[in-house]
């Protein structure tokens, strides 16, 4: 797990394997003070008396934690974890390399079908997706495809990528995500292939489950 830790000084000192546990100790010190959302990014921020000047960011249970000294400001709040957010973010692109062949894919398909708009930074196959097809953080421009979809028609991968590029402009499912989505000509067979695929797999577990999974 990722975590990040800088001094308030504006000195960086990034911790390797383990730090986040040792984090997650210092910051039960201090109550919850905020739990916002940062450009999609669901963030919880914890202060601390005993913490003077470092400021502290890792992932959990699906969310960024931002830990910072008790006396800060709301404004310096903001700022350190806007600050901390592009730090962790950049830390995590490092480690997670994007796969070439579909990045340029997907920065195809923005281009035919989307005008361009959605610039996405990378794309990857992620044996974690065990519930979607895909997902996006559109604070990074990420893109993370199911291995599931190895193996299945291009053209239905190229529509994950759509659903998934059309997030980087639109966080809910509203009408105009999926007018978006609906610029691939292949969307509703896409879909119906996908909601196939996914009926057949719970039914060899044994039960099934209403709908398609949420791509993003």
């Amino acid at each position: 797990m990722a975590s990040v830790t800088v001094e308030a000084k504006w000195r960086t000192d990034e911790y390797e394997a383990g730090l986040d546990r040792v984090c997650g100790a210092w910051c039960g010190e201090g109550p919850r003070v905020s739990d916002e959302r940062y450009d999609h990014t669901e963030v919880e921020v914890r202060r601390s008396v005993r913490r003077r000047r470092t400021v502290t960011a890792f992932r959990e249970d699906g969310r960024v934690v931002v830990c910072l000294p008790a006396r800060f400001t709301q404004a310096e709040e903001q700022r350190w974890v806007e600050t901390m957010l592009q730090r962790l973010q950049s830390q995590e692109r490092r480690r997670q390399p994007s796969d070439e062949q579909l990045l340029r894919r997907a920065r195809d398909l923005s281009r035919r079908h989307l005008d361009g708009r959605a610039e996405p930074v990378s794309v990857r196959w992620s044996a974690s997706q065990r519930s979607r097809w895909g997902s996006c953080t559109p604070s990074d421009g990420s893109i993370r495809l199911s291995e599931r979809l190895k193996g299945v028609p291009s053209w239905v991968v190229d529509y994950v990528l759509v659903h998934e590029l059309a997030h980087l402009l639109v966080g809910n499912h509203g009408e105009e995500f999926w007018e978006l989505v609906s610029r691939y000509p292949r969307s509703e067979r896409a879909r119906g292939f996908l909601d196939g695929l996914d009926h057949a797999a719970h039914l060899g577990e044994g039960h099934q489950r209403d709908g398609l999974p949420d791509e993003g």
